[in-house]
């Protein structure tokens, strides 16, 4: 994105970047508003209708009697949702923010054919779409001159002292750690003091020329 820019003064890069997301921002805003009738944009929409229809193949219990928590069966597996706390024991309920398909069997079971409404209600508010269009409709200023900046007297008399730092002369040094099945080589030898031959002892050079 920034192979040529990185070659320009600092306040040129910024500006470089600004614009392009300034262009983001504007395709962003225009392609939710092609969707403005919906409630949520359109991949939200989308992952709600696949949780739906995953949800129809589940089975539903109430085991407590009460409107809170239920439990799945379906698929081999079993999963626990509480409708109060939004969240269910998948985690996706907990972590998107939107009904998994166990979440849209329980509210299947709980509101009946009008539940299709009802999953918006428990669905995080963030993915409307007045919600994103409100995100992108703040516009993206470049970075003007410096002459033209404006810095408050109170800043300019700010005298920012850097951080001492003692740093030692040389490079630092560094124990190498051994990799699996390395063995290092021991500096020092047993050689022997005689004929400097590893290994040796001197008695057996010394048997040696007797």
């Amino acid at each position: 994105m920034l192979i040529i820019e990185r070659e320009y003064l600092v306040t040129s890069i910024f500006n470089s970047i600004a614009k392009r997301f300034g262009e983001i921002f504007r395709e962003r805003r225009a392609y939710v508003l092609k969707y403005k009738d919906n409630k949520f944009v359109p991949a939200v929409e989308k992952i709600l209708r696949d949780n739906m229809s995953e949800g129809d193949s589940f089975y539903v219990e109430n085991i407590n009697g009460d409107e809170r928590q239920y439990t799945m069966f379906g698929r081999g597996s079993t999963a626990k949702v509480d409708l109060l706390e939004r969240s269910c024991s998948c985690r996706k309920f907990d972590l998107v923010k939107i009904p998994c398909d166990h979440a849209m069997a329980v509210l299947r079971s709980k509101h009946g054919d009008d539940y299709s409404l009802r999953v918006y209600d428990y669905s995080f508010p963030l993915y409307k779409v007045e919600e994103y269009l409100l995100a992108y409709s703040k516009s993206i200023n470049v970075v003007p001159l410096e002459s033209e900046w404006h810095v408050p007297q109170e800043l300019l008399d700010v005298n920012i002292i850097p951080s001492l730092v003692v740093t030692k002369p040389g490079r630092k040094k560094r124990k190498r750690v051994k990799g699996m099945g390395e063995t290092f080589k021991s500096k020092r030898r047993n050689k022997c003091s005689l004929c400097k031959t590893p290994g040796h002892k001197r008695t057996i050079c010394n048997n040696n020329k007797l």
